[in-house]
């Protein structure tokens, strides 16, 4: 189901999800107006494999790269330094970035077909309920 240019509704675990390109200026923008989110929060990348990541955790020391790779694919999400990497929407006010490796086979299926990471955020409004909660 397309909501917006730029920006995906999607399926993803108990509620419906948005989605796009954590590097497109006017899709984040978007993506955080439609949710009257504030830009300093931030969201969070979730990717198909850690090998997706790799630009993320590129300054990572290495030994760090084992818990992560040991926790994903699943719900677990790391916050982990920025390197610079991440767009300032994504990261928010933070000096870390949440990342996740996703075990949902749809979510999965679209970073596959993306080629990379895609932000992932509750389609609610923002503090408002999930739409699990309103249907």
């Amino acid at each position: 189901m397309h909501c917006v240019t730029g920006s995906d509704c999607l399926p993803y675990r108990s509620s419906l999800g948005l989605s796009c390109d954590p590097e497109n200026d006017e899709a984040l923008a978007h993506l955080m107006r439609m949710k009257e989110r504030d830009p300093a929060k931030g969201v969070i990348l979730v990717a198909a494999s850690i090998e997706q990541f790799l630009p993320w955790l590129s300054q990572l020391p290495l030994a760090m790269h084992a818990p992560l790779a040991a926790s994903w694919p699943g719900p677990n999400t790391w916050l982990v330094p920025d390197n610079g990497r991440s767009h300032g929407l994504v990261r928010g006010a933070h000096e870390r970035v949440a990342l996740r490796v996703t075990d949902h086979p749809l979510m999965k299926a679209l970073c596959e077909a993306f080629g990379g990471p895609l932000v992932s955020t509750s389609a609610n409004r923002s503090g408002g309920a999930t739409s699990n909660e309103r249907y």
